[in-house]
Order: structure tokens, then C-alpha cells, then sequence
């Protein structure tokens, strides 16, 4: 068949710092079922992929606070431990009697068999030699980003500069380099990021649909940003919503399982999704068989759809063009059970259809740059500006989170001008620490969400009153206490090792 263009599968996998913050039902728990529900089958689906050859599949991002606790011993073992009680889960539905729940018991029981075996061989020492050995594979690209996934154009630059340095000098050591891609954080951007991105050798970074819309601009390109070397994407959200959106999407199928209605005895998921509206005492048991069928049904359209729109791009613009689709990996496996089953069917049926696949950096080494843009800001939250995350719902997060800007520029500048910065300081590190996790932007999006809201203020909190309390004793000038107070922070928020506070004076504006 006919080549008609190209098609970009961009994941974005990120979790906000859990480690040691709580279980259930917000918590580890979270990391835990994403790890088992998505990471694990992406990955595999991805090395059975290098296996027979592939390559340029897919570009996956991995934020670097997400890459911090997959590769944290403590996680990893706690992972295990989380997929050994799954397994136990298992066992007990099986022994109810009901020769259907039997069924579902043992598909869940080879599933969590398969998630141990997986973190006993190719993921005992944590995430990064999988994600690395993918990426020397050739079969993905992988992107950075900022260290805690702040919202960077509400940052001082300074910080949103330390943030984006301290995230790819993480991506370099986890994964041996940093390939220039970053997945900008909620694809939120404002004019003088590119500058920012240029300087730290960003070389491309995703904006939304409606952002390139507004400067006149389609996403079927990369375009140059305001005379920078950074090009920008922007996701077609004719394609993306085909899975994404959450009244018409796929994952709202009648046939796939349910993620809302949980067995209360075994905590297993074992009902479908049935109808939209339909409550859990109504919702039909879940049929491993019917969801199949649904994921062939379904991939089938979607490959149908995107050469569709490829051959809509090419006749318009008389060439081969290029369609990106963006999404949070962890709606693949976590919250859509048939997620990474889908994806693979479809990565198989494009090249058949006559669909490239391709990453972004490849897609850019192709030609994939059209012209300049005068790209305006935007995001890819609701109403596609910045209200998620700067909204009078979470105005005391942003006035909070300026003073802890604020507060960590100027300790930091009085302890250069005392010259008290001439080797590094581990009471500093650990403040820029907590001004990174406090600056995180899920804490505001739980919150504009009603999503956990509770526990995103509460983390939020306990951020900054630590950063506040550890900023008080350096400023102080009480050098013991900070020390010993850094060293207690550090056992429940200790990301990021070779962060040297000391580099963010080095950040122009």
C-alpha cells in the first residue's frame, strides 16, 4: 500500500512525587498500579517490538520525578510487594465458587505473574536500564523535562531555568544522554520559554492543538519557534480524541472493563464499563472475550481515521504530512485496562496501512519543520490556557508559590554575597528540593479537578512549610540545625541526588 505520511505516538508518563507519602487511597498505591497496570506491558510491548526490528515507533516521555522513583530500591521492592498482594487478591476471588469469577481470577493471576516476573529480571535495578535499553534499541525516543513538572510560565525564569537544567542532567544520567526533546509540562507555554529551551539545547517540545491554531498554524508540521532553533508540534486532536476524549472515546466502550467499580472484598476490577450513566450495583461482569473484539473493532477505526486524515493533510498541502497524537501513557493499562493491547494492535496495522510510524526527532530529521511560528501562550488543560493551574480555585497555590520563589532567590543570593557558597551545601540543595516539589503543577490541577484535592493541598502544604522551615534556619545562620534538618527532609524527599543549589545562580534571566 501507498505510503500516505506519518504518524507520531507521543506518551507522556508522570507521576507526582509519592514516595513516602502516604498509601491509600491516594498515595503509593497510585504509583504502584500505574507501574503494574502501564509501565510494565508498555515496556514489554515495546521490547517484543526492538526484538523483531522495529524502530522509531514512538516517542515516550518519562518526567525525571517519575524516573526517580522507579528507580528507587525502596519502590522497586515496595512494587513487588504491591503485585504479591494482587496476586493474593487473585487466589481469593478464585476460591468463591463461581466457575465465571474463576476466569477472571486466573487472567488476573498470570497478569500479576507476569508483572513479578518482570520486576525480578529486567527491572530489578528500577526503570532506567529498561527505558535505556529501548532507547539504544532505536524503537523509541525518549523525552526530558523539567525535574518536578512545575508550570513553567508561571516560574520565576530563573527557576523555570534551574528546573529544566536539574530535569536534563537527570535524563543524562539515568538514560547515558539527553536526545533534545522535552515534554513540556501540561504543554503549557508563553513567549521567552523558546529562549529558555534554546539555552538549555532543547530542541523540540509539544503545544496543543488550539496554541498553533491561534498563531495560523497546523499540526500536520513542526514549526520554528519565533526565529529560535526549537521547533514546536502541536497534537491533532481530530486523531487524539478518537481515544482521549473521555464522552466519545474508545476507553467508553460498553465491552472494556470498568476502572470506577471495584469488587469490595477482593479489591480486583471485575465488572465493564456497560453504559455511560450506568452505576456500579448495574454494570454487567466484566467479558475478557467481548473486550478483545472491542480492541480489534476499535484499532481497526483508528488506523482507518489516521490514514484518513493523512491523505486529508497530503491533498491539501500536495505532500506527505504528518500526524501527531499525544497522550498520558498511564491511560494505557491504568485506567483502560485494554489500553496497551490496543496500542499494540495498532502499531502493527499502520505500517500495513500504509502509515510511517515515527518519532519526533526523527520526524524532525526528515524535514518536518514548515516555516516560524509567533507561537502565543497556551496548555492543554481546560479552556486550553491557564486557568487549571492559575485559577481563583488555586489562587493561594500561585501567591504561595511566588514567595517560595521568592524566598529561595534571595537566601541563595545572601549566602553567595557572604560567600558562603564556595562548596556545595547539602541544607541548600535540599531547599531548592522542596521549592521544586512544593512548585510541582499537580498539586493545582488535583485541586481545579476535585481529583484527590484534599491530599493535593496537604502535599502542597507540607512542601512548602518545610522548605519555609528549613529556609529559616539558613537564614538564621544556624548551619548545624539546617544540616540536620536537610538530612531529616531527605527521607521521605530525596529525589534528584546531584542537585547543586549552587547552579541556580548560574541561570540568567
Amino acid at each position: 500500500m501507498n505510503e500516505v505520511g506519518s504518524f507520531a505516538l507521543v506518551l507522556h508518563s508522570h507521576l507526582p512525587w509519592l514516595a513516602h507519602h502516604g498509601r491509600w487511597p491516594v498515595g503509593e498505591e497510585w504509583l504502584y498500579q500505574a507501574w503494574a497496570g502501564s509501565y510494565l506491558p508498555l515496556t514489554r510491548m515495546l521490547g517484543e517490538l526492538a526484538d523483531v526490528g522495529a524502530r522509531d515507533v514512538l516517542t515516550l516521555g518519562v518526567t525525571p520525578v517519575l524516573a526517580a522513583q522507579l528507580d528507587d530500591p525502596a519502590c522497586v521492592a515496595a512494587a513487588a510487594t504491591w503485585v504479591g498482594m494482587w496476586q493474593a487478591r487473585a487466589v481469593e476471588l478464585a476460591g468463591r465458587g463461581d466457575p465465571a469469577l474463576r476466569d477472571l481470577a486466573s487472567r488476573e493471576y498470570r497478569a500479576a505473574a507476569r508483572a513479578a516476573e518482570q520486576l525480578s529480571t529486567p527491572w530489578r535495578h528500577g526503570g532506567s536500564p529498561v527505558l535505556r535499553s529501548l532507547a539504544d534499541a532505536g524503537v523509541v525516543e525518549l523525552l526530558g523535562g523539567p525535574a518536578t513538572h512545575p508550570f513553567l510560565p508561571l516560574l520565576d525564569e530563573r527557576v523555570a531555568r534551574f528546573a529544566l537544567a536539574a530535569g536534563l542532567a537527570d535524563a543524562r544520567s539515568r538514560f547515558g544522554a539527553f536526545g533534545g526533546g522535552i515534554w513540556a509540562p501540561e504543554c503549557g507555554y508563553s513567549p521567552g520559554l523558546e529562549r529558555v529551551y534554546a539555552d538549555a539545547g532543547v530542541t523540540h517540545f509539544l503545544a496543543d492543538e488550539a496554541t498553533l491554531a491561534a498563531a495560523g498554524r497546523s499540526t500536520s508540521a513542526a514549526w520554528r519557534v519565533r526565529g529560535r532553533e526549537v521547533a514546536v508540534f502541536g497534537r491533532d486532536l481530530s486523531v487524539t480524541d478518537r481515544i482521549w476524549s473521555s464522552r466519545i472515546g474508545y476507553p467508553t466502550g460498553p465491552e472494556y472493563r470498568d476502572f470506577h467499580a471495584v469488587d469490595e472484598h477482593s479489591g480486583l476490577h471485575l465488572h465493564r464499563v456497560t453504559g455511560s450513566g450506568v452505576p456500579s450495583s448495574g454494570k454487567g461482569r466484566y467479558e475478557p472475550g467481548r473486550a478483545a473484539l472491542a480492541v480489534e473493532r476499535d484499532a481497526q477505526e483508528f488506523v482507518a481515521r489516521v490514514r484518513d486524515r493523512l491523505t486529508e493533510v497530503a491533498d491539501r498541502d500536495r505532500r506527505p504530512g504528518l500526524v501527531v497524537a499525544a497522550y498520558d501513557t498511564e491511560l494505557f493499562g491504568h485506567w483502560w485496562h485494554e489500553g496497551p493491547a490496543f496500542l499494540a494492535r495498532v502499531l502493527r496495522l499502520l505500517p500495513a496501512a500504509g502509515v510511517r510510524l515515527t518519532t519526533l526527532r526523527r520526524a524532525l530529521e526528515d524535514g518536518a519543520v514548515r516555516g516560524d511560528i509567533d507561537l502565543p501562550a497556551g496548555s492543554w488543560g481546560a479552556g486550553k490556557d491557564f486557568r487549571v493551574w492559575a485559577g481563583p480555585t488555586v489562587e493561594p497555590l500561585v501567591d504561595e508559590g511566588f514567595w517560595v520563589q521568592r524566598r529561595l532567590l534571595d537566601v541563595l543570593d545572601a549566602e553567595r554575597l557572604g560567600r558562603r557558597l564556595l562548596v556545595r551545601r547539602p541544607d541548600l540543595d535540599q531547599l531548592a528540593r522542596q521549592a521544586l516539589l512544593a512548585l510541582s503543577s499537580d498539586w493545582a490541577f488535583m485541586v481545579t479537578r476535585d481529583q484527590a484535592a484534599d491530599y493535593a493541598w496537604r502535599r502542597a502544604d507540607e512542601h512548602r512549610a518545610a522548605f519555609h522551615r528549613l529556609a529559616e534556619l539558613v537564614q538564621r545562620g544556624d548551619r548545624q540545625g539546617a544540616t540536620e534538618e536537610a538530612a531529616r527532609q531527605r527521607t521521605t524527599d530525596g529525589p534528584f541526588g546531584d542537585l547543586d543549589a549552587r547552579t541556580l545562580l548560574r541561570q540568567g534571566s
